[in-house]
């Protein structure tokens, strides 16, 4: 029997087994920490919409303030050829 089927016939009788017991206090543990990562992933994600919502109100107040579609007006005057 070669070193890998040695592993593999190892592993297969842990996960055929009966599991490990598990202690009480850990479930309460995970819902908890779950229950934070729940509702920091949902104000992070909360802030985000809020950030890109800010950036398109101001770019629309800059735009339609600034125009800048619209071309400036000319520093300097034409010549005047007929006089």
């Amino acid at each position: 029997m070669s070193q890998h089927e040695r592993k593999e016939t190892a592993v297969r009788r842990l996960l055929e087994g009966a599991p490990p017991p598990v202690p009480p206090e850990l479930y309460g543990d995970a819902v908890r920490r779950g229950g934070r990562m729940l509702r920091r992933r949902t104000a992070v994600r909360r802030l985000g919409w809020l950030l890109l919502l800010a950036a398109v109100v101001t770019f629309a107040v800059w735009a339609s303030l600034a125009q800048p579609w619209v071309e400036p007006p000319s520093q300097t005057t034409p010549p005047l050829t007929r006089w």
